[in-house]
């Protein structure tokens, strides 16, 4: 009847929030093992205490969420550098007619630090569409636990209670469980 001691720890609806198995204290956050053969209500800050348990890193994720990060801003770079090199196409397309008139242009448009103000408003813009693009990652919190012995052990017990209660009961409604009414005199 024993369960592995890893637990996922999962949310639920606040309207499906019932009260702590160590404070009783209303939680929507529940642990659960992987083959959902127990689960309990817990508060949050009791996962951050490390006499009740302490987190499992799973560095096969850890790696694959930077590897992911990784090939994102790769692709994001590449963009950019094909959009630069298309505009710089067009500007030399376009330079050799008018080259005259953007020289005149060019000394008027440059603003301090000698760039011109266009090629600043596209370095703020791709800054910004940076910031927005990269998606807000899922919680940084960890998500699986394992609990510490004596709390481990106490699920354990309460879960083999539970059974052998249930076991009781069925006993309880079956016939020939209670001995029956002696027949002969004596």
């Amino acid at each position: 009847m024993s369960f592995p001691n890893i637990y996922t720890h999962r949310k639920v609806a606040e309207t499906k929030a019932k009260s702590c198995d160590i404070c009783f204290k209303i939680s929507s956050s529940v642990l659960i093992t992987p083959d959902n053969k127990d689960w309990f209500y817990v508060c949050p800050a009791h996962l951050k205490d490390i006499g009740f348990c302490t987190p499992k890193i799973d560095q096969a994720a850890i790696e694959a969420r930077k590897k992911r990060e990784l090939d994102e801003e790769v692709e994001r770079v590449k963009k950019e550098y094909e959009e630069k090199q298309k505009k710089k196409k067009e500007k030399d397309e376009k330079g050799n007619k008018k080259d005259d008139k953007k020289d005149d242009k060019k000394e008027d448009t440059k603003d301090g630090t000698g760039e011109d103000k266009q090629t600043t408003q596209d370095k703020t813009e791709s800054a910004q569409e940076g910031a927005t693009a990269s998606p807000v990652d899922e919680e940084e919190e960890p998500r699986v636990f394992e609990l510490k012995s004596a709390f481990y052990q106490q699920r354990v017990n309460r879960k083999r209670q539970a059974e052998i209660a249930k076991r009781n009961r069925e006993r309880m409604r079956d016939p020939t469980f209670f001995p029956s009414v002696p027949k002969n005199l004596p």
